[in-house]
């Protein structure tokens, strides 16, 4: 991604100003819409011009299909493509920064239910389709293999490469295009050492200076172009098996040494003798057949109503919710039945925490068009949102609530077995309920099958793993994330599960080999002898500290908010809760087998034995008797005093 595409993104991402959103050429304007293979596409530009959108975008996605044969690019995200006709019809809809109108030409809006293009056929200085290629490639690649999975080097580097596609004829492909500020930089610059450059991650790059970022752009783009095109063709076969071989979740520098023959030093002195030979050549591919792919593709003209709807819809994927909303509306009152704009409304209004109006909304879709998966998948994600914290925790949900939500995603699913949104979803409800946890890993797994570069889908199947008490399955998922995740939050939380895990898995150890043989005789008499069975778990527990209490309970709540965590635990006929602001803040171990490992806020289902150290002190307003430091699982028969 160059400089122009980090801009870009980062202003759609993040609007910073709103344009009125409604405009009155729309009214007077036709949209068609047309269904491709891969791509639903509405615009007032005319019925040839958006069929020649298609057509591009279809080709392009072939192309780039045919040359990785090994590997099965899929989206299961559907892709909507909005045409405008002219750049004053596209304005309302372009990126702002300072109040002012971004001149670009098209963007990449990526979203969870629905991917967004946009970009105008009228003539213009800048190509559209440069950005809409570089960013289309990073949702197949990062789909497919996950953004923390492969090199960021080698992710945006082939962005690159392929965003300067070009087609004549339907027929011959040109790829790898010279660009001009890439060769510039590249000839002006020292090139980074390949072992730092194979090092930078997202995160890092996010906080570099733009003329660093711009380098590492330029050689990402540079090295791709040889493994490609240079060295007469050689290494091109051997980027293949690279890419195989990251699928395989084979650590990039022994992939890398592997795939190629030869250490990044090695690869770094061939690089820099392609830059300086100035044999930039572009890849021209003939294929025997045209690609003609305009034949099977539907169109139809759409009602002013729906044409509103789309684009209150791009509004609210870009985050304008105002704008979105008044465009939503406008639809309304223009057909007040349009499932898809209740649907759009309901989720905008869902976003305010208008849950009871969004709730409506989101009902009257579900009624106007009952077979809409996204209206029922819409249905159970704003239920789900209502009962959120302000810290995005869930406590629990409700019965009729968590049952609607089952019944949305059953439908959901039905209408739509390959979107894997509703699967994600659905196992949610289940492991904040502790109910349906083996249907649960089912339904995970064919998410994952549908999306298997998704470190969300990923990580919620290692926390069905640890509330199944398969802790070896989650540590096979956990490992990789915590090593490599793109996603920075996911990466925490990884690294904070497995270390988890681990501290659990040595404690249990402890338990079973210090205890072994390990017996309490009373010696008062032989008669009296007897074997305490559970004088070594007494041993493996943590001992008060100076000022704390220890506690036998159980363990009926965990209650969390943005001021902290609750523990009420029945203990005989009276009632504890304890206080701490965070589970990092308390020592948490398990030794009962019937206990997950993943520690969620709500009731315990079922209530759990624990031994719990606590600091005594009574805060009235919180109504709790003391600060929790330490909290035990223990096996239901445990007696902590003999």
């Amino acid at each position: 991604m160059t400089k122009r595409f980090t801009v870009i993104l980062a202003i759609f991402l993040y609007s910073l100003a709103a344009l009125p959103a409604s405009h009155p050429a729309y009214a007077k304007d036709t949209w068609v819409s047309v269904r491709s293979n891969n791509f639903f596409l509405v615009g007032n530009a005319s019925e040839k011009e958006v069929r020649q959108v298609a057509t591009r975008l279809e080709q392009f996605r072939e192309v780039f299909s045919r040359l990785f044969p090994r590997t099965t690019f899929t989206s299961p995200v559907p892709t909507t493509v909005v045409v405008f006709k002219s750049d004053s019809s596209y304005k309302p809809f372009k990126p702002v920064v300072d109040g002012k109108t971004v001149a670009v030409a098209g963007y990449f809006q990526p979203g969870r239910e629905v991917n967004y293009i946009t970009l105008t056929t009228e003539k213009r200085e800048e190509n559209p389709y440069a950005v809409i290629f570089h960013e289309y490639v990073h949702l197949l690649v990062n789909n497919n293999l996950g953004r923390g999975s492969i090199p960021t080097w080698f992710n945006e580097g082939l962005a690159e490469y392929y965003s300067t596609f070009d087609i004549e004829d339907d027929q011959q492909i040109q790829l790898g295009k010279l660009i001009s500020s890439h060769i510039h930089l590249l000839r002006t610059s020292q090139l980074i050492p390949l072992d730092r450059l194979f090092t930078i991650d997202y995160y890092s790059l996010d906080r570099n200076k733009h003329d660093a970022r711009g380098l590492f752009y330029a050689e990402s783009w540079a090295l791709i172009h040889y493994l490609i095109r240079g060295n007469e063709g050689k290494r091109a076969r051997q980027l293949g098996i690279f890419l195989d071989q990251l699928r395989q979740n084979i650590p990039a520098e022994k992939a890398f040494r592997e795939a190629f023959q030869t250490d990044y030093a090695g690869m770094q002195k061939e690089l820099r003798d392609y830059i300086q030979r100035h044999s930039f050549q572009s890849q021209i591919l003939t294929f025997k057949q045209k690609l003609e792919l305009s034949a099977e593709m539907k169109t139809a003209i759409i009602t002013d109503a729906e044409a509103q709807t789309f684009l209150g819809d791009l509004l609210f994927h870009i985050q304008r919710p105002a704008d979105a909303k008044t465009k939503l509306e406008e639809a309304l009152s223009l057909d007040p039945k349009l499932a898809m704009a209740h649907a759009s409304l309901g989720m905008v209004l869902m976003q305010e925490k208008k849950f009871s109006e969004a709730r409506e909304h989101l009902q009257q879709a579900i009624a106007e068009n009952s077979t809409s998966y996204l209206a029922h998948y819409y249905y159970a994600y704003a239920l789900s949102r209502e009962f959120m914290t302000e810290g995005q925790m869930v406590h629990d949900f409700p019965t009729e609530a968590a049952v609607r939500m089952r019944a949305e995603l059953v439908r959901a699913i039905e209408l739509k077995p390959d979107f894997p949104e509703s699967y994600h979803l659905l196992a949610f409800v289940n492991l904040v309920t502790g109910e349906q946890l083996d249907e649960s890993i089912v339904m995970i797994k064919r998410a994952v099958a549908l999306s298997p570069g998704s470190e969300e889908f990923l990580f919620a199947l290692a926390q069905l793993y640890l509330r199944t008490q398969d802790i070896e399955g989650a540590r096979k998922v956990i490992e990789p994330l915590a090593a490599n995740s793109g996603d920075p939050q996911i990466r925490a939380k990884a690294v904070s599960l497995l270390a988890s895990i681990s501290s659990r898995q040595e404690a249990m150890a402890r338990f079973r080999t210090e205890g072994a043989g390990k017996v309490v005789v009373d010696t008062k008499t032989d008669e009296d002898r007897n074997t305490d069975p559970n004088s070594h778990l007494r041993d493996a527990l943590r001992k008060p500290e100076s000022g704390e209490k220890q506690v036998q309970a159980i363990l009926v709540r965990i209650e969390c908010d943005g001021k902290g965590i609750v523990f009420t635990l029945k203990s005989g006929a009276d009632l504890l809760k304890l206080r701490t602001a965070s589970f990092d803040e308390i020592d948490i171990t398990t030794y009962a087998s019937d206990v997950a490992g993943e520690i969620t806020c709500g009731v315990r289902k079922p209530e759990s034995a624990v031994v719990v150290c606590y600091l005594p002190g009574s805060d009235v307003r919180a109504r709790t008797g003391g600060t929790i430091r330490s909290l035990e699982f223990v096996p239901r028969d445990f007696k902590l005093t003999p």
